[in-house]
């Protein structure tokens, strides 16, 4: 009698278990699949809308005439009555029909998917829902006349590199002659044009030069042009650059001031300008702003940014000058005429010296008038000696005079100390003495005093400088200048409470006649090179004043001194002289002190940007098949690693040690263990199903008995007369164990390791510890009551049985077990078993 085969069970028996470790395994092609979905019918369809000719029903870039005949047609239906759509439809219609026949309109909407009148759908069906096409204001889409050909000098592809002929930076702007926004727009592009004006070059580009256009438009995944925000589009070329590959793009408002802002700063690099109110105007600007520093304060009405030839004057002349806007109120006009003399905004005010009345011009200025003040107006009225003014000044050694290469001699009057009331009261007296000399040099030769003759005519020949030092700041000059036991109450740091500013000229001299030497190598020792510096070019010698603080007296000394400069004959003296310090190393934007900010990208720009790429990528058509792809692709790689590792994997460490059977045989194994491999359904232990089966579920667990290890109880199983001693059972004659091709048996099958040896040691108990063979009669009771197999309602009868039949090491063991003999407990990949056989025939 055969047992019956395995059978599946229904997937309402499955557990909740072995679902979620499914879904688990395979939830990445799950996820992909998903978004693969989310692509398809959201992202794709949102980002390629029903386009114009699809209402029409027409093919994408057909003619006007193609289109005129759409519409004939579908107004033809509307006459007749024969078909009458939706109001929603006929607006649709028209709207597609008045944008296509217009030849600019249809441009722009075929080659860059221009559309900016769309809106005008909405608002039509707002209004006149329910209506007849002819019920309502046509045309929908109004076109206004513009002047944009006449008000813009075009750029076209042949002349669009005249652009960049210098370094500056380029501001281009894109525009549609059928573009209601760039008529719009057209008087603000006027007033920039105005500002970059010296700052940047600027241009306009109409979409009818296309391949120029094409050039400047961003380009989607699919490689369709377009400009994110509509016409007018903004784009900059950054000094030095270009092609389009580094171009800018402007996303912000359509506003003057944002956009010069924008150029100003993120391509131009130039300082922001703060504002100032009355209060902080005084302790965050004048109180912080450094001495040496003309400071500039522009008065506004308006409150807008600073203008970008302003900001790069301040770029510009950042080693001069300071700046600073104030918004002017009516309710503030007092306090600023007070204080600076502004009757009125707009103006510029220039704060030089202190006590030095300040210089007001009132009204606008544009780039030009705004350079020429700043000229005349970037040095203190006594100019401070320093690093980037001493050859402007003429008071270097390096043989730079005002007055000219020719000059032989010149002379420059120097007032030197640290930053105290007695150096302000000595640059005081300086100024009157410098607005003196001015003065008389204006008078003819016969009319000067001759006290101030020599000073006068040197001031006017320019051979003459006033200037003062910062003793603390340019210590090593001034002690090279000052040597002398006072020197320290004037160069370098405070020591003292006292504080004195001293007065010396200083008498330059060029060798007009020497020639320059040629350049040879050192013959002396390392140590003497060191010491020995080249000299400046021009000779120096010093004479200080010691006398009293009249500025009559003063003047008689420096035309002395500058009279026996010039008659005598004087030994030349020539030395190196130490170097100006720069009171800063970078531009005063970057200072924390100035509280102006540095351009370049922000963070929030980048964001920004990251964010734009993003989306750009995400509307590609590409993406939904390439996730599904990817989505079936992993599940195909899942399936075919859990199979491959199924099939390959050996039942248990003890099937590998079974002894090997013949070759004829090889093939009905492989297919049994393949059929054997599923888990969450147990197999019947033969493939023939009795007339009267009933299928159980048996869950087995890889476990090992605490008594007998796995090898010993194959042993056993092997070879029972370990068990039983010698057999003297049937079959024994002739027989030859694993010979014989038919063998009947019986079993117990049991899933759980303590349910099988509880029926083992009945077995033990009751016949095999005493050497006697257990009866089948008593072995079947056992069977029926213990055996999880169908077959145990049988008492565990299998029947006759060929070899190949069974499974695994079950077969192993029947074949090798002796008739009338009764195996221990065994395992296979059903679980664990005890066979009793009952005969072996061939």
């Amino acid at each position: 009698m055969a047992t019956p085969t395995r059978q599946n069970f229904p997937n309402n028996q499955i557990s909740i278990s072995s679902v979620k470790s499914t879904l688990k395994v395979y939830s990445v092609p799950l996820l992909l699949l998903a978004l693969s979905i989310f692509f398809q019918l959201i992202v794709v369809p949102r980002n390629f809308p029903t386009t114009h000719y699809d209402v029409l029903g027409i093919q994408k870039y057909s003619s006007i005439e193609e289109v005129n005949r759409a519409y004939e047609k579908i107004a033809s239906k509307w006459d007749s009555n024969v078909e009458i759509p939706p109001s929603v439809d006929l607006i649709e219609v028209r709207y597609a029909f008045e944008l296509l026949t217009n030849k600019l309109w249809k441009r722009d909407y075929d080659i860059f998917n221009i559309d900016e009148q769309f809106h005008m759908i909405e608002k039509v069906k707002a209004q006149h829902t329910g209506a007849h096409i002819y019920d309502i204001d046509l045309p929908l889409i109004k076109a206004t006349a513009s002047d944009l050909e006449d008000s813009f000098s075009v750029i076209n592809s042949p002349n669009f590199s005249s652009m960049f002929e210098d370094d500056k930076a380029s501001l281009v702007q894109i525009i549609s002659y059928g573009s209601k926004r760039c008529a719009q727009f057209s008087p603000n592009w006027k007033r920039i044009v105005n500002l970059l004006d010296g700052v940047a070059n600027t241009g306009v580009v109409e979409l009818g030069d296309v391949q120029l256009a094409l050039y400047l438009a961003e380009k989607k995944s699919s490689g369709q042009p377009f400009f994110r925000n509509g016409l007018p589009a903004l784009v900059s070329f950054p000094p030095g650059c270009k092609s389009s590959s580094c171009l800018q793009r402007y996303n912000g408002e359509l506003s003057v001031d944002t956009i010069t802002d924008w150029l100003a700063t993120g391509i131009l690099n130039l300082p922001r300008i703060l504002y100032y109110s009355k209060e902080s105007m005084v302790h965050n600007f004048l109180a912080k702003s450094k001495p040496h520093k003309v400071r500039v304060i522009f008065f506004s009405t308006t409150g807008e940014r600073a203008t970008p030839f302003i900001r790069q004057a301040a770029k510009n002349y950042w080693a001069y000058a300071t700046f600073a806007f104030a918004l002017w109120k009516e309710e503030d006009s007092s306090f600023w005429w007070n204080i600076f003399g502004v009757e009125s905004a707009p103006a510029v005010v220039f704060l030089k010296d202190p006590g030095v009345k300040p210089v007001v011009y009132q009204g606008p200025v544009n780039s030009s008038l705004f350079i020429d003040l700043m000229e005349n107006n970037k040095l203190h009225v006594l100019p401070q000696l320093r690093n980037v003014t001493s050859v402007e000044l003429g008071c270097s050694s390096r043989g730079y005079s005002r007055a000219g290469s020719d000059t032989k001699i010149w002379y420059c009057a120097i007032v030197a100390g640290r930053q105290s009331q007695e150096l302000n009261k000595m640059r005081e007296t300086m100024r009157s003495i410098q607005e003196k000399l001015s003065n008389d040099g204006e008078l003819d030769a016969v009319d000067l005093e001759p006290i101030s003759a020599p000073a006068a005519l040197a001031l006017k020949q320019k051979r003459l400088t006033l200037a003062w030092l910062d003793g603390e700041a340019q210590k090593s000059y001034c002690f090279f200048h000052i040597h002398s036991e006072t020197s320290y109450e004037t160069c370098g740091p405070r020591r003292g409470i006292t504080d004195a500013a001293q007065l010396f000229i200083v008498r330059y001299e060029r060798n007009v006649t020497e020639e320059p030497k040629k350049a040879t190598k050192p013959t002396k020792p390392l140590f003497q090179a060191w010491h020995n510096v080249d000299a400046d070019p021009a000779s120096t010698l010093v004479a200080k004043y010691n006398g009293s603080s009249e500025i009559s007296e003063i003047i008689r000394w420096m035309s002395k001194t500058i009279e026996d400069g010039d008659s005598r004959e004087l030994p030349p003296f020539k030395t190196k002289v130490p170097e100006l310090f720069p009171e800063e190393a970078d531009y005063f934007w970057s200072q924390p002190s100035e509280k102006i900010l540095s351009s370049g990208k922000s963070m929030r720009q980048w964001t920004s940007g990251l964010i734009l790429q993003i989306s750009d990528w995400l509307s590609d058509p590409r993406i939904g098949p390439s996730l599904l792809l990817a989505a079936l692709m992993s599940f195909g790689f899942i399936w075919l690693k859990l199979n491959r590792s199924q099939s390959t994997q050996p039942s248990n460490q003890d099937e590998s040690s079974q002894p090997r059977v013949k070759d004829e045989n090889r093939p009905q194994r492989r297919n049994r263990r393949k059929n054997d491999s599923n888990k969450l359904i147990p197999p019947s232990i033969t493939d023939e199903e009795p007339k009267d089966a009933q299928q159980i579920r048996v869950r087995f667990h890889r476990t090992n008995f605490p008594k007998l290890s796995n090898s010993k109880l194959w042993e056993r199983a092997r070879n029972p007369r370990m068990q039983e001693g010698r057999d003297k059972g049937k079959g024994a004659k002739g027989d030859g164990l694993g010979t014989c091709t038919y063998v009947k048996a019986r079993h117990i099958l049991c899933e759980k390791q303590g349910k099988i040896n509880e029926a083992y040691k009945k077995l033990q108990d009751g016949w095999l510890s005493n050497g006697d063979k257990v009866p089948p009669a008593e072995f079947a009771k056992l069977a029926a009551e213990y055996s999880e197999c169908p077959s145990g309602k049988k008492g565990g009868d299998l029947g006759w049985f060929p070899r190949g039949k069974m499974a695994g090491p079950f077969q192993e063991v029947a074949f090798n077990t002796v008739v009338g003999a009764t195996t221990a407990p065994f395992k296979s990949t059903h679980g664990y078993h005890i066979i009793l056989c009952e005969g072996r025939k061939n």
